[in-house]
C-alpha cells in the first residue's frame, strides 16, 4: 500500500513540474505576415513636424511601415497569450506574454511570420557620483560646453531652437520642480511626456539618470548652460526600468515609433544590450531589432544619438547595441583632463568592421541630479551633449536631411579625418558650422623614409610646453590592404622624429596615417 501511494506522489511531483514548466511566462515579439485590410491617414496620424521631416528626405507618406497592424490578428494572438503588450508598425509585430504552449500555438497561425524572444535586460548605462559641485567642477562645467566651442553656436544664435528632441531614459525626477529646468517650463518646450513601462504620460519620478542626461543638453544653472541645447524642444520617454527587465526592449520600439509620430528631428537614448543576450559578433548594427529600429528611425529622416557603453575597462570592451547599427551617431567619451579615451568607455569597431565610435565628447561632466548637481561619469552624459551639438548644428543647416548632417557632425570632429576605434573623428566643433571661410592648415609633419624604416619627423616649433605639460599630441594608426585598422596609438611628443616604424610592421598595399595639431595625412605602403 505504501509503495501505491508513493509511486501516485511522484507521478503527482512529475505532473506539478511539467506544469509548472510549461505555465512559465517569457516575453517574445510575435511578427505577421502581411497587414491586409488596414487603412492609414497619415495627416491624420503624424504631427505636422514628422510630415515636414519625411517630405525633406524624400519618404513616402504612405510607406507601409507606418499602417496600423490587423485587428483581427492582434484578437487572434490575444485569445491565446498571457498578454499583449506592445504593438510595432514598424516591424508588423506585437510583443506578447506567453509560456510554452501558448508558444506552439502561435507558430500554427497561418498569418504569423515568426516568434523572437525578447532580451532579457538592458544595462543603464550610467556610473559614479560625486558631491556638490566646487571650483574645479565649474571649471569642469565650462569644459563640458567648452570642449565643442559651444559659444560659437551661442553666438550666432543657434542654441537648438525649432529643433525637437526625444529622449529616452530611466525617469526625469523632479524635472519640474528643478530650477535647472524651470525655463523649459516657462516657454513651454516640453511638448509630450510618456512612461511607457506605466502606460502613464507622467515621467517625472523613479530613476534619476534621465534628469541628468536632460540637463546635460538643456540645463541651466545661475544662468549658465549646461549643455548646448537650451532652446530645444523636448519628448520625455521613460523607457529603462530595473523591475521589469523584459520590458524595456519592447519600450524603447514603442517610444521610437511614439516619437517618430510626434515629430521627433533626434533621438538620444543610453540604451545597450550586450552579454545578457548576445555575443559580441551580434554587434554588427543588423542582428538585434534595436539596431534595425534604430536604422528605420533614420530611414524616415531622423538621428538617432547612442551610447557606446561602459564596458571599456571590462570583459565585454565592445560597443553595445544599438550602437552597432550603421546609421546612429555612436558617441564614445574622453577623459576632460588629458583627452585620451576615457578608460571606461567601450571600443569600436562594431562586428562588421564598421567605423564605431563616430564621435566623442567629455565623459565627466556636471550634472543636475535629483536634487542637486553632481559630477558624473559615463557614455551617458557624453551622448547629450554630442545630441545638443546636433540640434544646434541643424538649427544652423535647416535644409540638410538627417544623414547630410549625419556626416558633417563627423566632418566637424576635431581629428578629421583621421580615425580610430577609441577617439572616432574626435570631438565636434562648432567652429565647423559658423566659420565663414575654410581655415588652411600648413603640414605639421613629414613622412621621411630611411633604409627600412618609416619616421613621422614634426616641425619642432610646434613641439610646446604649456602650464607645465607637453601636451603635444600625434594620433597614428595603421590599416590594411582593405582599409581596416590593425592597430593604432596615441603618443605625447617631445622630439622631433614623433614615431619609428619598421616598414615590415606595415601590411602589404597597408597604409599609415597620422595627425598631428589638426594636420592629417597618409603614407601608402607599395606607392613610395
Amino acid at each position: 500500500m505504501q509503495k501505491k501511494y508513493h509511486k501516485i506522489f511522484i507521478v503527482l511531483i512529475f505532473l506539478f513540474l511539467f506544469f509548472k514548466l510549461n505555465a512559465q511566462t517569457a516575453h517574445y515579439w510575435v511578427f505577421f505576415k502581411d497587414k491586409n485590410g488596414s487603412t492609414f491617414h497619415p495627416f491624420e496620424y503624424f504631427d505636422a513636424k514628422a510630415i515636414e521631416r519625411r517630405i525633406k528626405s524624400g519618404v513616402d507618406l504612405y510607406d507601409s511601415t507606418d499602417f496600423p497592424l490587423n485587428q483581427d490578428y492582434i484578437y487572434k494572438v490575444s485569445e491565446l497569450v498571457e498578454s499583449v503588450n506592445v504593438q510595432s508598425r514598424w516591424f508588423n509585430a506585437v510583443s506578447v506574454a506567453a509560456n510554452e504552449k501558448q508558444i506552439k500555438d502561435l507558430q500554427t497561425l497561418s498569418f504569423v511570420r515568426k516568434i523572437q524572444p525578447i532580451a532579457t535586460k538592458a544595462i543603464l548605462m550610467r556610473n559614479r557620483y560625486d558631491t556638490l559641485i566646487t571650483r574645479s567642477e565649474k571649471d569642469l562645467l565650462n569644459l563640458q560646453t567648452g570642449r565643442m566651442q559651444a559659444d560659437s553656436f551661442w553666438q550666432a544664435g543657434f542654441s537648438g531652437k525649432g529643433i525637437k528632441i526625444a529622449v529616452f531614459d530611466a525617469g526625469f525626477p523632479n524635472v519640474d520642480k528643478s530650477p535647472v529646468f524651470s525655463h523649459l517650463f516657462k516657454n513651454k518646450q516640453i511638448l509630450k511626456t510618456y512612461d511607457f513601462a506605466r502606460k502613464k504620460e507622467e515621467v517625472y519620478s523613479h530613476n534619476e539618470h534621465g534628469t541628468m542626461v536632460l540637463s546635460c543638453i538643456a540645463g541651466k544653472t545661475h544662468g549658465q548652460n549646461m549643455g548646448l541645447a537650451p532652446d530645444a524642444q523636448f519628448l520625455l520617454a521613460r523607457t529603462e526600468v530595473s523591475t521589469e527587465p523584459f520590458s524595456e526592449e519592447e519600450n524603447w520600439l514603442a517610444a521610437m515609433e511614439w516619437a517618430d509620430k510626434n515629430g521627433a528631428d533626434i533621438i538620444s537614448s543610453s540604451l545597450a544590450y550586450t552579454y545578457h543576450r548576445y555575443y559580441t559578433f551580434q554587434m554588427d548594427g543588423h542582428t538585434s531589432l534595436v539596431a534595425k529600429a534604430a536604422n528605420m528611425a533614420a530611414g524616415k529622416g531622423m538621428i538617432v544619438v547612442n551610447a557606446m557603453g561602459n564596458d571599456g575597462d571590462l570583459d565585454w570592451k565592445i560597443l553595445a547595441t544599438p550602437a552597432d547599427a550603421d546609421s546612429v551617431m555612436s558617441v564614445g567619451a574622453i577623459n576632460p583632463y588629458t583627452d585620451f579615451h576615457a578608460s571606461f568607455s567601450s571600443f569600436g569597431p562594431n562586428a562588421n568592421y564598421q567605423r564605431k565610435p563616430n564621435v566623442v565628447a567629455i565623459g565627466t561632466v556636471i550634472a543636475a541630479g535629483k536634487n542637486k548637481l553632481q559630477k558624473v561619469k559615463g557614455t551617458s552624459f557624453a551622448t547629450p551633449l554630442v545630441t545638443g551639438f546636433i540640434a544646434c548644428a541643424w538649427q544652423s543647416r535647416p535644409f540638410l536631411t538627417n544623414m547630410q548632417l549625419f556626416d558633417l557632425i563627423e566632418q566637424s570632429g576635431d581629428l578629421y579625418p583621421y580615425f580610430d576605434y577609441a577617439h572616432g573623428y574626435g570631438v565636434p566643433q562648432a567652429s565647423f558650422f559658423t566659420a565663414t571661410e575654410l581655415l588652411h592648415l600648413d603640414p605639421t609633419f613629414d613622412f621621411v623614409q630611411e633604409d627600412n624604416k618609416l619616421i613621422v619627423r614634426v616641425d619642432k616649433k610646434l613641439i610646446v610646453r604649456k602650464n607645465g605639460k607637453m601636451n603635444n599630441y600625434l594620433y597614428y594608426n595603421i590599416k590594411d590592404e582593405n582599409g581596416i585598422i590593425q592597430s593604432y596609438w596615441l603618443i605625447d611628443v617631445y622630439q622631433k622624429d614623433a614615431v619609428l616604424l619598421d616598414l615590415t610592421e606595415i601590411p602589404e598595399n597597408g597604409s599609415v596615417t597620422v595627425h598631428f595639431k589638426g594636420f592629417t595625412n597618409v603614407y601608402k605602403k607599395g606607392t613610395e
